[in-house]
């Protein structure tokens, strides 16, 4: 059985509404001649006449008019469904979207962000997850909606990017700790022992590649998979950490932080997303709630 041709649905829609071959065709922009020859398809596809001669005019039969009080909201409901996405209604919105970021970024901008959806639309839930890897899979198969990262050349040039804040790497230490009492030199911070945070198990870093490039090298006593553990022995020892200051605000609190000796270049915190969810009203409306948040927190 071959697919009936869906176009017919308007065309119908409009005979039924007008009863007129030639005024049918004058509102869709149709010669009467074509007009009449999709009347003629209508009548195969549906087995009925659908509209018969009575006098001078037209007029539908039983068919017909049964046809006419499902066919108009069907075909609104395509219609509707082919327009540009329109606002969304916060406040009716039940939605779950699943943020994945870095440690440190909840405790900074989670509470913010929470607040405004309580405000905004209470209807929505977020759920946070941590960022084990830079894989985007996820992003594409929907299993997340939104990421925070650092673009670089291994970012998916798929993925639409929108650049959130700047940050730099500071260094850490306990309260008391001898490299708190003032400005910290190469030398007393290469005197120290280190902890290093690597997402991907590597045994060196950013600072241990400059470091590298002057021939000199830092003792790493421990290697952490994120921000929080690395501060969490930063706090209960004399080992040194190094973090991004802004991303790690809140988690620093009670530690000493102090400009790293050798300048590293800065980075850009960015929030990602697949291009599917571009032009969807809800996620639109998210992504702005986040950027505006981390552009003023």
């Amino acid at each position: 059985m071959s697919t009936p041709d869906l176009n017919l649905l308007l065309t119908l829609d409009v005979l039924l509404a007008e009863g007129s071959v030639a005024r049918a065709a004058a509102r869709l922009q149709l010669s009467p001649s074509a007009m009449s020859r999709a009347l003629t398809r209508l009548r195969q596809a549906t087995g009925d006449p659908l509209l018969v001669r009575a006098g001078r005019g037209l007029v539908p039969t039983p068919r017909a008019l049964e046809l006419r009080q499902r066919i108009g909201p069907l075909v609104e409901e395509a219609l509707a469904a082919l327009r540009p996405a329109t606002e969304v209604d916060l406040r009716q919105l039940r939605r779950t979207f699943t943020l994945r970021s870095r440690d440190g970024f909840v405790e900074n901008f989670g509470p913010a962000l929470l607040a405004r959806l309580q405000r905004e639309a209470p209807g929505v839930r977020i759920h946070f997850v941590p960022k084990l890897d830079r894989d985007s899979q996820p992003l594409r198969e929907a299993s997340i909606d939104l990421e925070t990262a650092v673009v670089d050349a291994d970012t998916s040039p798929e993925l639409r990017t929108r650049a959130l804040f700047r940050d730099r790497f500071v260094g850490v230490v306990r309260a008391g700790h001898p490299l708190s009492r003032g400005p910290v030199d190469l030398d007393e911070y290469l005197a120290g022992q280190h902890i290093l945070v690597s997402h991907q198990g590597h045994d060196h870093g950013p600072m241990d590649d400059a470091l590298q490039e002057l021939g000199l090298a830092r003792q790493v006593m421990a290697l952490v998979s994120g921000f929080s553990a690395a501060l969490a022995l930063a706090r209960g020892s004399d080992l040194i950490a190094m973090v991004p200051e802004r991303h790690t605000s809140n988690l620093r609190a009670g530690l000493h932080a102090f400009n790293l000796p050798v300048a590293l270049a800065p980075m850009t915190i960015s929030l990602l997303w697949h291009p599917r969810m571009e032009a969807d009203p809800a996620h639109r409306w998210l992504r702005q709630c986040v950027h505006e948040l981390c552009s003023t927190t």
